[in-house]
């Protein structure tokens, strides 16, 4: 099982609960896919664009569950990041954790699993 995570204030996952159905962020919904992240770039991903943001959750979802809809696709520096063209069935999610921040703004990513 290969696991991809999507950062997401823990509001937006609640009403995606209540949905069924995670639809996307608002920068996910202006680009026209959901933007996740490998093990190896959700450090990253938290320090470029969630730097000093509370009450958010790490989402990881199961790749294989999301079939041709996800592909993986070159953004920074031409890594390839995996994109869900589509809306994310809540039943491909392995797990939700919450997304701590240290005293020095950044998140705190260690012990994920691969």
């Amino acid at each position: 099982m290969t696991l991809i995570y999507k950062i997401v204030p823990e509001s937006l996952w609640r009403e995606a609960q209540a949905a069924g159905v995670f639809a996307g962020a608002g920068v996910d919904i202006a680009d026209g896919f959901i933007h996740f992240s490998t093990r190896a770039q959700v450090e990253e991903t938290a320090a470029r664009h969630f730097t000093g943001a509370r009450d958010l959750l790490l989402v990881a979802v199961e790749a294989e569950r999301l079939g041709a809809a996800l592909r993986f696709e070159p953004s920074r520096g031409g890594d390839l990041f995996p994109h869900l063209y589509g809306a994310l069935p809540l039943d491909a999610v392995a797990r939700v954790d919450p997304l701590p921040l240290r005293a020095d703004g950044r998140h705190d990513v260690d012990g994920l699993p691969a």
